[in-house]
């Protein structure tokens, strides 16, 4: 088990598992909220401390929520939306990863999806190599 929390402490939160993967998405959200997203079953993900849920206005009906800390405003995770449950199941939950040192996530490999040009459905392209955290960056 891992605790990490938000800036401040006033948010934490408690992992049983490392993530199999990370994703730096360049969509608009992602990069705003400065959010590395690990994912997880909700009930492998214990949250302590009360968040301010935001989700997007520019989608006619948004799959998540994003979390963040009322206190110091760090991004700390995101829910599935009423209606995404509905659809899919209360089945995909994300953390913030940049909420860990990223010593303890040496050996993930981190992807870079292209949420800019995703369309809204079926498999996202890569902006980016995707590369192992803890290995040196690749060069150019």
């Amino acid at each position: 088990m891992k605790t990490f929390s938000c800036h401040c402490g006033a948010v934490r939160i408690t992992l049983g598992k490392r993530p199999d993967y990370i994703n730096a998405c360049n969509c608009s959200i992602c990069g705003k909220s400065g959010a590395r997203w690990g994912y997880f079953h909700p009930s492998e993900v214990h949250i302590t401390g009360a968040t301010t849920a935001y989700h997007r206005s520019d989608k006619a009906e948004p799959g998540t929520n994003f979390h963040f800390c009322p206190v110091c405003g760090s991004t700390t995770h995101f829910s599935l939306t009423e209606s995404a449950v509905a659809k899919y199941g209360n089945t995909l939950m994300g953390v913030n990863m940049w909420l860990a040192d990223e010593s303890e996530l040496a050996g993930i490999e981190l992807r870079f999806p292209d949420g800019r040009a995703w369309p809204g459905e079926g498999e996202f392209g890569y902006w980016r190599e995707a590369r192992i955290i803890g290995d040196a960056p690749a060069a150019r």
